[in-house]
Parts: C-alpha cells; structure tokens; sequence
C-alpha cells in the first residue's frame, strides 16, 4: 500500500468520525427535555414545609381542607375535629423532598393524557389537586397529581418488574414547561375528609359494672351486670333463682372498647339524615380505677348499595355514638399495714405514674364530648343484646323414643333377653342413663368346622412315612 493510498484512509476514517459525532450529537439534543427541571432535581424548589397552614385538597366528588391553628390541625369539613398530625407532616416532608425521576415536555392542555383533566368526573380521570398556603393566604404551591405509572402505560414500568406503582405523573402549576414523573405515589393523600381525622378513641379499662337502658327509655334498665375484679366474671343484677349468665355472651362485654375505631365524625346537620332516634339505647360503663362513661347508642338508616348489582352484598350496618365522660382518680394511694420503706417508695412511684395516665386520658376521653362518632356493628354488637340473650338456657331433659336424646328410635323391638345391658341408653323413658365403660375382653373368633364326609366319599388315608434306621415290619402287620 503507497504512503498516498494510507493518507487517504487516514482523511476517510476522520471524516466518518466526525459525521457520526455531528449525528449522535444532534439526536441527543433533539430528544432532550426541555423542561425546567431536570432528572434528581427537586419538584418543589425552596418548598416552606414549616410555613404551611392551611392544605386544600379537591378531587372530582370530594374535597378536604386541613387546616392549622395554634399548632394543632384540624379538618374543616368535620367542624374542625383534631386531623392525624403525622400523616399530614409525614406528606410535608415527602412534598419538600421528593425528587424528579423524568421530565415530559408538554402543554398544560396535554395534561389530561396524565389523569389531570379537570373536567373528568371519573377520579381516576380527574386526578386530585392540592394547594398550600401560609397564615397570611399567601399560596405557596399548586399541584396536580395524576396516574401512577403503570397505569398510564409508562414503558419502563413494565420493564422494572413487579406490579406495585414505582411513581406518579406531577404538575406543578408554577411550571408550565412540561409534566413531570416522581418516584413517589403518596398514598396517604386523598379528597375523602374522614381519612384525616385524628384516630384517638375511647379506650376502656377495668370495666366494673354496665347497665343498658331499652329503647328510647333512657331512664329504665334493661339489663345491669357487675363483678368484683377484672379477671371475675359478670353477674346479673337483680337475677331470679334459677337464672345464670351465659359467659358465652358476656364474655365480650370484658374488652368493650379496648381496641375500637371509628369510621367518621358525623357532623351535627348530618345526624337526622341518618340516625333512628327511636332505637336509641342509652350505656352507662364504670371503670374499676373511677371512669364512668355515659354512652347513646343510636342505628342508622340503611343505605343504598351504591351497585346496580342485585347479587351486591348489602352495605354493612352502622352506629352513631355519643360520649360523656367523667372520673374520680383518688388523689393519694391507701398505705398498707407494715410497709417498709423501699416497698413505699416504689408503690408511690408507681401510683403517681398511673395517676398521671389517667389524668391524660380523662382529658383526652372528654375531649370528645359533643361529638357523634359513627362506628361499625361490631364495635357495640355486645350491648345490642337483650336480657334473655345474656341468661343461660336450661339444657332440655331427654325425651322418651328421641334418638338425639339417647334410647331407641320409635318402633324399635326392645325386648331383649333379660333386658337392656348397663350403660346402654334408653334403659328408662326419659331417663338417660351415663354411658359404663366396658372392660376389654379378648374374643376368640369361631372356627369353621367342615361337614362330615359320606360313607364311601372317604378319601384315602395319608401315607404314614417310613421310620428311619428302623427294624423291618413282621409280616402280617
């Protein structure tokens, strides 16, 4: 190869690197967001978290507002109810943190392409706004949340694996250069006011005595149980002779309340839409360590299955409660005789701790008063119960020719040779005799002896065999 043929190649191969370094670089430049933010850069820039005070969030049917005064939120639609602190500083948080994963370059009017159309009525559709403001009114951000990736057919959800949402379509309405995608999904965030409600409700222990009026007759007892300590059972007040609970039934009424929930605070407009005021019961709980509580039990009207579908399981039925709450927490603890020193201390240490658990309490609990919670059937289901519930039943005596109660069926030949053995049921009309144990015998099973054989049907007789070594037989023998 000449020194000018090497020259040219040389020139050849420059060239064809330039070309492909011009190409690359174009394309790169032409698939490049031209959003303002970028990958790994914040969503919210310089984001106040700490001078939020107000949130409004708006989704197609329902909206909430969370609101911030003296230091404690409250949710407006609920006639400002205490709001679950941790949740929304949780959300805070994760707002001022959160991190842009992909920026998509687009118009405001390509938004509802990311489930933000504002005038979809369907939620998924709609998406779901957020605003944060100061004390001052003063808007601090405005954000559109739509899809999570998924299920807006993000390419690269599929390819990660897994069926969990990875992030979630954002608009930030102070940037209008495109949408962007997070890494978060912020499950906690929704339109539905109930699921920001502080979840703190009542808590009771010791429970010593309750007494349920009937309906509508809150001044009359239906049935009143008590017992001496937390570990005996409950007796019934005013018992006949005869009469005994069944622990079966009062078993529960022992945890009443120790882990309940409520679903929603129904505010003061809303209870006549829903409640049966006629079938209100009124509950009165004492406590061992002098909680009493003052309760109105009240059903709700059913409502309507929000599905056209008739095999649909009908919705589950509801009850509005009211609390009053009061205590007489003893003030110093009752010294035993021959206490030492050491064991005084102690036990003073530990009465004035618990003294101070159930004066938080008692203002938690009576922070509740004026409020109607509305709880699920399974929360009062033990109270429901009447006074004839509560008793235990006699067990019916066995009756004569019944086989569920022993003896035989009606019709049954009974006379066996000598009569019924012991222990064998049915001995005596209506009397059922306990069943006798029986020893155990070991019992030969017969042998099949074979018929005798007829006379000239004799099969021959069995060749005796030889003695060995033996002297030879005589004749005649």
């Amino acid at each position: 190869m000449s020194k000018r043929q090497v020259v040219v190649l040389w020139i050849l191969a420059i060239l064809l690197a330039a070309a492909a370094f011009f190409v690359r670089s174009g394309n790169s430049k032409g698939f490049e967001s031209k959003t303002q933010r970028t990958r790994g850069a914040t969503l919210l820039a310089d984001f106040p978290a700490t001078e939020v005070a107000k949130i409004e969030v708006k989704s197609a049917d329902k909206s909430s507002t969370l609101v911030r005064k003296d230091g404690k939120w409250t949710v407006a639609e609920r006639e400002n109810y205490p709001a679950n602190t941790t949740t929304i500083n949780d959300f805070l948080r994760t707002l001022a943190d959160v991190k842009v994963t992909d920026g998509i370059e687009a118009e405001p009017s390509f938004a509802p392409r990311f489930g933000m159309d504002p005038s979809a009525t369907d939620e998924k559709e709609h998406g779901t706004d957020v605003v944060l403001s100061n004390d001052a009114g003063t808007e601090l951000a405005r954000l559109t949340l739509g899809k999570n990736l998924e299920a807006a057919g993000d390419p690269m959800a599929g390819m990660m694996g897994g069926g969990g949402a990875s992030g979630r379509f954002v608009r930030n309405h102070a940037d209008e250069s495109g949408v962007y995608k997070v890494s978060e999904v912020f499950p906690t965030l929704t339109a539905e006011p109930q699921r920001w409600l502080d979840e703190a409700f009542l808590k009771i222990e010791k429970i010593k005595a309750i007494t349920v009026s009937p309906a509508a007759k809150p001044t009359e007892v239906a049935w009143k149980v008590t017992r001496a300590d937390e570990v005996a059972e409950f007796t019934l007040e005013g018992a006949k002779a005869g009469e005994a609970l069944d622990t079966t039934a009062t078993s529960p009424l022992k945890s009443l309340f120790s882990y309940a929930r409520f679903d929603d605070v129904v505010s003061k407009d809303g209870i006549d839409k829903i409640a049966k005021p006629l079938e209100t019961k009124t509950v009165k709980i004492e406590t061992l360590e002098g909680f009493t509580y003052t309760l109105s039990v009240t059903p709700t009207k059913a409502e309507k299955p929000k599905e056209k579908d008739p095999e649909a399981a009908p919705p589950e039925e509801s009850f509005l409660i009211t609390a009053e709450v009061t205590a007489e927490i003893p003030a110093e603890r009752k010294k035993e005789d021959k206490e030492s020193e050491d064991d005084a201390k102690a036990k003073d240490k530990a009465f004035a701790d618990r003294k101070a658990e159930l004066e938080k309490k008692l203002a938690t609990e009576k922070a509740f008063a004026g409020r109607t919670f509305k709880v699920s059937r399974y929360v009062v289901e033990a109270l429901l119960k009447d006074r004839a519930t509560l008793i235990k039943q006699p067990e019916a005596p066995a009756a004569a020719g019944n086989p569920a109660q022993g003896g035989l069926p009606p019709g049954f030949p009974g006379g066996l040779p000598g009569g019924l053995p012991p222990g064998f049921p049915g001995g005596q009309p209506g009397v059922v005799t306990p069943p006798v144990r029986r020893p155990v015998e070991a019992v030969t099973p017969p042998i099949a002896i074979p018929p005798l054989e007829e006379e000239g049907e004799a099969k021959p007789a069995e060749e005796q065999p030889k003695p060995e070594n033996g002297p030879p037989a005589e004749n005649g023998q």
